[in-house]
């Protein structure tokens, strides 16, 4: 398969994914969320939408350079495996913080998350570096991210 053609399918794929994180939370923002003591520099609701697609376009060409340029054997299956441990970090993150307002809980997962993301950057870096740049904000958004969580939780216990 062609650079081009993965790059599309992994950047759709990844935005598919996000879209149904923002199914649960889509619901929450006017009721639960509207509710909670936010933490100072809480961005406005516009903002997360075009950060999060912007986000996961970037994880999504990361995955497909990684796929595309690093040779199999034990990098590949160590990245494999921490970028698997990012996204279900990223993915079960939301439905806890959002769907079940478990704010301690969710602070614990986005913690590890930012752990599985450094790791990601780690094993991918040596294999392909634009491939592991393309995920530095990811790790940024999700340490500010962290921040407004322990925020969220601290404010709202």
């Amino acid at each position: 398969m062609k650079l081009w053609a993965k790059v599309l399918l992994c950047v759709v794929l990844m935005n598919l994914l996000g879209g149904a994180g923002a199914f649960i939370t889509s619901s929450k923002i006017p009721t639960w969320y509207a509710s909670l003591e936010k933490p100072p520099g809480v961005p406005p609701n516009w903002v997360f939408g075009p950060v999060w697609t912007m986000i996961y376009t970037l994880i999504g060409i990361s995955i497909a350079r990684f796929w595309h340029f690093v040779e199999r054997g034990e990098p590949k299956r160590k990245g494999w495996f921490w970028l698997a441990c990012q996204l279900g970090l990223n993915l079960f993150w939301t439905p806890v913080f959002f769907g079940a307002n478990w704010l301690g809980v969710s602070l614990v997962i986005i913690v590890a998350l930012i752990a599985a993301i450094a790791g990601t950057i780690r094993v991918f870096h040596p294999q392909d570096r634009v491939a592991a740049l393309l995920l530095l904000p990811h790790l940024l958004w999700v340490c500010y991210a962290t921040y407004l969580n322990g925020g969220f939780w601290w404010l709202n216990r």
